[in-house]
């Protein structure tokens, strides 16, 4: 029972690292954790043949089928920018496009982004942002959210996916149930999102509705809802946002992924040792953790204690890994791709260039339409 718990406590991690390689201390832990997968930021990305020495050697002390993920939605979220080249953000591509054109283009937006984290070694990138782009949280989201309407958003969103799943890459939506109500930002504190059931139901979710069926993750904030049954708890630690709503009533089938359990909307909430075991309780089947040692161990060692002490806890957590193990082997069964060469990378940075070019002239020539169109 205690292998089986530790293997379950490791199993159902995603952890971030501290520099462009691997130290002696995490080849340590991640030998001793075994996590699910692993996530880079900016300050792990310096270059595509030094991502795919990192990404390789971490995968190769974690779990089998391991994600090897990055949040690139383009804009200001793009972990790629510096190593690659800027790519657009969805509400760029989704303001450019006229009707007939979307489609086309949030396609496109897909396939770069895949074709880009491809070439870096991962598999899977945390987008699309399927929040709607409300006045409330425009100084919190900014370009993030592709529009205002749900039937916008999941318009871009189904042509993003596609042209991720073409490219052999793994989207997930977020960040749910919704932050387009919210006024605070959720790596501080808690949002407390006033908005209502009706509300919610209709709009916010959606987008998650309407794509159960094509995404492959869906990440959950950390925001409350004190005008729903889900109350003042943060949705990632609550079992009616989890389990009653995207389980049960949405019908979602896929992974469901914590946002990190390290940000101000959870842990000023709660302690991550009982934000870990919260969220697994859930409903939740992969925590992240994205930056500290400390925070990661805290958390295994949480699971497991919980796991010793509870033979329920310690049934659901191993029933969680083993659910998300069966789950990732399907989404990531064949997801190694072959290193670009110089020519092939330079390649791709054109394409990257290119698109984002026209997206610039697009919105430019939509600026002057709209211009001409206003009342005199």
């Amino acid at each position: 029972m205690k292998a089986s718990v530790r293997r379950a406590a490791g199993s159902v991690l995603v952890v971030g690292l501290g520099g462009t390689e691997l130290t002696g201390l995490e080849r340590a832990w991640l030998k001793l954790v075994q996590p699910a997968g692993i996530i880079l930021f900016r300050r792990n990305i310096a270059g595509a043949r030094q991502t795919r020495v990192l990404l390789d050697e971490a995968a190769s002390l974690c779990t089998a089928h391991s994600l090897r993920c990055v949040d690139a939605e383009g804009g200001t979220v793009d972990r790629l920018r510096d190593a690659l080249a800027p790519i657009p953000s969805a509400q760029a591509v989704a303001q450019t496009a006229r009707c007939a054109r979307i489609d086309s283009l949030a396609r496109e937006h897909g396939e770069m982004i895949a074709q880009s984290v491809m070439a870096f070694g991962f598999n899977a990138t945390l987008a699309p942002v399927l929040d709607l782009a409300l006045p409330e949280s425009a100084s919190v989201m900014g370009t993030r959210c592709a529009a205002a309407s749900a039937a916008a958003v999941v318009t871009y969103a189904r042509a993003f996916l596609t042209g991720l799943r073409a490219n052999g890459v793994a989207g997930c939506g977020k960040h749910f149930p919704g932050l387009g109500g919210g006024t605070r930002d959720s790596h501080l504190e808690t949002p407390a999102i006033e908005r209502t059931w009706r509300q919610l139901w209709r709009e916010d979710l959606e987008p998650y509705r309407a794509l159960r069926g094509e995404l492959p993750m869906v990440m959950v904030n950390h925001a409350a809802y004190p005008a729903t049954r889900g109350g003042e708890w943060p949705a990632s630690a609550s079992k009616f946002w989890i389990t009653t709503v995207l389980r049960k009533r949405i019908g979602y089938q896929g992974i469901i992924l914590s946002d990190d359990l390290e940000m101000g909307g959870i842990l000023k909430f709660m302690p991550i040792e009982e934000a870990a075991i919260a969220a697994v309780c859930a409903g939740i089947d992969l925590l992240e953790i994205c930056h500290s040692a400390e925070l990661i161990l805290r958390s295994y060692e949480a699971l497991i204690a919980e796991g010793e002490r509870s033979a329920a806890f310690a049934k659901l957590l191993t029933a969680r890994a083993r659910e998300s193990a069966r789950k990732r082997a399907k989404l990531f069964a064949d997801s190694s791709a072959p290193a670009l060469r110089a020519r092939q990378f330079e390649a791709l940075r054109s394409r990257v260039l290119r698109f984002g070019e026209r997206i610039e002239k697009a919105r430019q020539v939509n600026a002057l339409f709209d211009q001409e169109e206003q009342p005199a």
